[in-house]
């Protein structure tokens, strides 16, 4: 079992995701240079958090272009797993592997803070270590997160239960309240039709590690890697 840790000039979130990957659960991870296009090794990829070429044009407009993302659309259309994160999402929505678009904060400002969300659906891989319907906690960082869509795409993603996360009140409440960036219908992570390819704007990678008081988003590597290695 590999993960794959894809680098860009500009992310910031990559060790952060090796030092759970391979720091906290020992799993043998290998970060990925944006320029390379050989990932045959790779069980697992995560295009991690950060500002890939500086945000430039928009949130992962530039980074589509990179070398290495031919080679991570072969791998979704494999089945393989995909995980974005932050910018990562924002770059699996610019290449196509998600639908949609994050668009600038309802606010128009910079969200920096920890939130409640729910887990939706707990019959995937990637959230089985869940309940259905948990809240958990995770941290956000974001200028770009608000999850928009047109009207038959949001109804596409409902009707084929593709949203895995939502924002929420720490009671479960799911509204406009207590929606940090205006996503459309509370939105805070997706998946493609398949079920093999996630896109999240909240940070499961920063509430990993027991040092720093949050460890809600452990049980989704967890639940992930343990999953895939008893197939």
């Amino acid at each position: 079992m590999k993960f794959g840790v894809i680098v860009f000039p500009g992310s910031n979130c990559d060790r952060d995701m090796a030092t759970v990957t391979q720091g906290l659960l020992g799993i043998d991870t290998r970060m990925i240079w944006h320029q390379e296009t050989d990932i045959s090794d790779i069980d697992i990829l995560v295009i991690p958090g950060g500002f890939s070429y500086g945000d430039y044009l928009r949130c992962g407009a530039i980074a589509q272009f990179s070398a290495v993302m031919n080679s991570v659309i072969h791998h979704a259309k494999a089945g393989k797993m995909v995980l974005g994160i932050c910018n990562g999402f924002q770059v699996l929505t610019e290449v196509g592997l998600l639908p949609g678009a994050l668009i600038r904060n309802r606010d128009l400002h910079f969200i920096c803070d920890r939130v409640p969300v729910k887990v939706v659906r707990n019959d995937l891989d990637w959230t089985c270590n869940y309940q259905q319907n948990q809240i958990v906690t995770f941290p956000i960082a974001h200028g770009e997160g608000r999850y928009f869509a047109e009207e038959n795409t949001i109804k596409s993603l409902e009707d084929n239960n593709q949203i895995l996360f939502r924002y929420c009140s720490a009671k479960g409440e799911v509204d406009e309240a207590n929606n940090p960036n205006g996503s459309l219908n509370n939105i805070a992570g997706i998946i493609n039709s398949q079920g093999n390819v996630l896109g999240m704007m909240p940070h499961p990678e920063r509430a990993s590690d027991p040092a720093i008081g949050i460890t809600d988003g452990r049980a989704l590597f967890e639940g992930l890697l343990t999953n895939i290695m008893t197939k």
